[in-house]
């Protein structure tokens, strides 16, 4: 049966990545225009079979995804070579699919006929793209409010979109694949990445990179919806794996390149200054200066040259809250604000918006808080408990900046999650729940309805039952030692107990 056999939940997986990709032709994020007519638009009775049979193809590949998690847990699963081969199965069939989940790839590839044409990409939307634009068709088809918002992301990543659109001419079927194309070299980069990050024995590694690439909310987000969180993820993780490995001034450097992606992994930053500390000798203070400054100006001295050389400018550095101005129902800060300022406005005549600003400010005041608690611990033991993993305390840390955060979407999970996937505690188990559910949230046609939430509400609920009746242990271990089952092969069974070893940790500091 597929539930007892990685070959059964690599077959079932890949069904169900069909049948989401089938169902995208007629309910994905369909543009308005596109010159070719392959992305057409249909009626609404051909619209709902398509959401119902990507529905399906979804529930299909989350069941596979929990089936070949089991495996792995209960020591049955396969190695390495197997779960890459398993992820090249089920994102193959997502590759020439329409946009799904998400029509954010529009706005990338206008911004990048923006950059392309001249445009201040950081003062102007979309909407300033003219009919004759290069970025014409891809314009027309933003979402509502995002029309008229100033790009958020680096230059690095809007460097990229320009050389997409300078090499498709703006056309929107090979722009959008020239984009999916960045998107698959990102997934590579991320799985590259986790694989190295995890202890060094297959049965971790493939844990790891079944929590971090093979998670269907990577998959549709990152394949599919081609958000570009998975290109900073991938950078990010790369600079981290290579400070562990004694360069941290090099990772520093690709982890700036990851900020001019997206802005929170300048997270990974004082992570890797935290490393450094852990390493290096001597009195506390001379360690922590040299060991987060080095970083620092790296990574300052990158940034800056993509400012300056990408002919961006610096204008991202005022465009880092536009999108907080935005609510999403994810976030607990804003749904706070919102029902704060409402009960103000009604007894005292306060302004909503003052109000709602004040809660979402305290939220990431606490979440600078709880990153620094986490800088705290990576460094000392606390309560009888060993120091953080420096990886793993950069996970936490992303959770806790996504959780707090003035916008959230479901994606954003994928920041800490690849980061911890490494590690065998609880944290893994709630993260597979959440994934479950979150997955659900948005529609193929990357609109957020009403139930949406209902069913990752509900998807949360079983994820949570099956979980407590066996789903395995919340730790895994190394039982073959050193290099394990990485050649592929089965993975024996993990001890009945004991913490697992995760990967080796830098000595305490004296």
């Amino acid at each position: 049966m597929w539930m007892r056999s990685a070959t059964g939940a690599r077959r079932l997986g890949t069904a169900g990545a069909l049948a989401v990709a089938a169902g995208g032709t007629v309910a994905g994020a369909l543009p308005v225009r596109e010159p070719w007519g392959l992305w057409a638009t249909y009626g609404p009775a051909a619209t709902t079979a398509g959401a119902v049979l990507a529905y399906t193809g979804l529930t299909l590949l989350v069941l596979a995804w929990w089936a070949y998690g089991r495996l792995l847990a209960g020591g049955r699963g396969p190695g390495v070579r197997y779960t890459l081969g398993t992820l090249g199965w089920w994102s193959a069939p997502l590759v020439l699919a329409p946009p799904l989940h998400s029509a954010d790839v529009y706005s990338y590839i206008a911004q990048g006929a923006m950059v392309l044409e001249g445009h201040d990409v950081y003062a102007h939307g979309p909407s300033v793209l003219g009919p004759d634009s290069s970025g014409a068709d891809a314009a027309a088809s933003v979402g509502g409010h995002w029309t008229d918002t100033p790009a958020p992301y680096g230059p690095v990543f809007l460097l990229l979109a320009k050389a997409v659109v300078a090499g498709t001419g703006g056309t929107l079927v090979p722009a959008v694949l020239g984009m999916r194309l960045l998107a698959v070299a990102a997934l590579v980069l991320v799985a590259w990445a986790v694989r190295g990050l995890a202890a060094e024995c297959g049965a971790q590694q493939s844990r790891a990179l079944w929590l971090a690439v093979l998670n269907p909310l990577l998959l549709l987000h990152v394949v599919g919806g081609m958000h570009n969180d998975g290109l900073m993820i991938g950078l990010m993780l790369t600079g981290v794996l290579l400070a562990l490995r004694g360069r941290p001034l090099t990772g520093s450097a690709v982890v700036a390149l990851a900020v001019m992606v997206k802005s929170p992994a300048v997270l990974a930053l004082l992570f890797i200054g935290l490393i450094a500390v852990r390493r290096s000798e001597g009195p506390l203070a001379r360690r922590l200066v040299k060991g987060l400054t080095g970083p620092a100006l790296v990574a300052a001295a990158v940034v800056s040259a993509a400012s300056l050389r990408g002919g961006t400018g610096f204008g991202w550095l005022r465009t880092q809250g536009v999108a907080g101005t935005i609510h999403t129902p994810l976030s607990l800060t804003s749904d706070l604000g919102q029902a704060a300022g409402l009960a103000a406005r009604a007894l005292t005549g306060a302004e909503l918006t003052a109000v709602k600003g004040a809660v979402q400010t305290l939220g990431l005041a606490a979440a600078l808080a709880v990153i620094a608690f986490l800088a705290f611990r990576t460094l000392y033991p606390w309560r009888g408990r060993r120091a953080l993993d420096p990886v793993y305390g950069l996970g936490l840390a992303l959770l806790a900046l996504v959780a707090l955060s003035p916008m959230v979407q479901p994606w954003y999970l994928l920041w800490g999650t690849a980061a911890v996937a490494g590690e065998g505690d609880r944290m893994v188990r709630v993260l597979t729940v959440l994934s479950v559910g979150l997955v659900y949230e948005t529609a193929p046609s990357g609109h957020t309805p009403p139930y949406g939430f209902v069913l990752g509400a509900l998807a949360c609920a079983v994820a949570v039952a099956a979980s407590r009746r066996g789903f395995g242990s919340p730790g895994f271990a190394c039982p073959d030692g050193p290099g394990g089952t990485a050649d592929g092969g089965a993975a024996s069974p993990a001890p009945a107990a004991g913490p697992a070893p995760g990967r080796p940790r830098p000595p305490r500091l004296r």
